[in-house]
């Protein structure tokens, strides 16, 4: 009686697996139409990227193609490189690209490893920090940036940090939005179980294929309910667009999984030098308290934090504030 009782509830298990996967794989669109429209935009000119229009294209580096938002070229007031998290692209920084544009910048937001259909390679050690932290050079030399300041959020802010902590001499300026200080972040998931827990969501996503297929499940309907409410229609669609093409979100995902080695910079001096901004949502889920009050001991040079009562999607929710606040902070210092 009881191995029938299990032979049941494995079947309805398998059942239930078949129908999760099946729903996910219908929900992909293997005709690749984002990526079709990646091919056709142009390659990047600096010509054709004056003005404080947002303008989309495509930098070459070595063998990839990097999806672009660029404005500004030909602007006096310094370089910008804008760096964007998961599960999103260069479009959640649309709002900042034009202000920092029409007051002089010249920016460049790109869609960064595994979210560019033409620098999306397969294999997890693809996408370790050193190989993140390099693309952020190659675009930098690509456009003639010598120097720049560098804008994060979520996982552009893992990338970002890593830079600033290496001792960069070309970033100028750091400002990340979320993320605390990494090597204090570190601290907290060590040592804070209210961090732990508000970390428990990265063992889901290092699983091998079944966060990609749950995201996908029913037309990628948990992305579109739970992760993008707060996102504008017609960016919350360019990212749905995007993940539902063959190995987009497991591309993203590789980010997450790559990481599991540990911190590549877990043997570096924790202080900052260079001038910081920090903007947080105090009603973010993923950060707690623990990692921010550590990392304010982490800068010898300008720290400057602010609070937003805000989750942790902050350029949807508070563009308004997080513009001005940014703007002033490169104003400040120049480099």
């Amino acid at each position: 009686m009881i191995w029938k009782i299990l032979l049941t509830l494995v079947a309805l298990c398998a059942g239930a697996v078949l129908v999760i996967w099946l729903g996910a794989v219908a929900s992909l669109d293997y005709d690749r139409a984002y990526s079709a429209t990646v091919a056709d935009l142009p390659l990047f000119s600096t010509a054709e990227s004056a003005g404080s229009e947002v303008r989309l294209t495509r930098i070459a580096i070595g063998g990839m193609e990097f999806r672009a938002r660029v404005a500004g070229f030909g602007g006096q007031r310094g370089n910008v490189i804008l760096l964007h998290g998961f599960p999103e692209t260069s479009a959640m920084w649309s709002p900042l690209i034009t202000l920092l544009a029409g007051a002089g910048y010249q920016v460049v937001a790109f869609d960064q490893r595994g979210y560019s259909p033409g620098a999306r390679p397969e294999s997890v050690a693809d996408y370790t920090m050193d190989k993140l932290t390099g693309d952020v050079f190659d675009i930098a030399d690509a456009v003639d940036f010598d120097d720049f300041h560098l804008i994060g959020h979520d996982w552009g802010s893992g990338v970002g940090w890593t830079m600033v902590l290496e001792e960069s001499p070309r970033v100028t300026t750091w400002t990340s939005l979320s993320i605390p200080h990494i090597m204090a972040y570190g601290e907290a998931i060590a040592s804070d179980p209210d961090q732990q827990d508000r970390s428990s969501y990265i063992l889901f996503f290092v699983t091998p294929w079944i966060p990609e297929t749950i995201f996908t499940f029913n037309d990628l309907n948990l992305l579109r309910t739970v992760i993008y409410p707060e996102h504008a229609p017609e960016i919350a669609d360019e990212y749905l667009a995007l993940f539902k093409e063959p190995g987009a979100l497991t591309a993203a995902l590789n980010w997450y999984r790559a990481a599991t080695g540990g911190p590549a910079i877990a043997d570096v001096d924790p202080m900052i030098e260079i001038p910081v901004l920090f903007i947080w949502g105090n009603e973010d889920p993923v950060i707690g308290a623990t990692a921010l009050e550590v990392q304010r001991d982490y800068f010898s040079s300008t720290f400057t934090e602010i609070e937003l009562d805000a989750g942790h999607w902050l350029m949807e929710s508070q563009a308004g504030t997080i513009g001005p606040a940014v703007l002033r902070h490169l104003s400040e210092h120049p480099g």
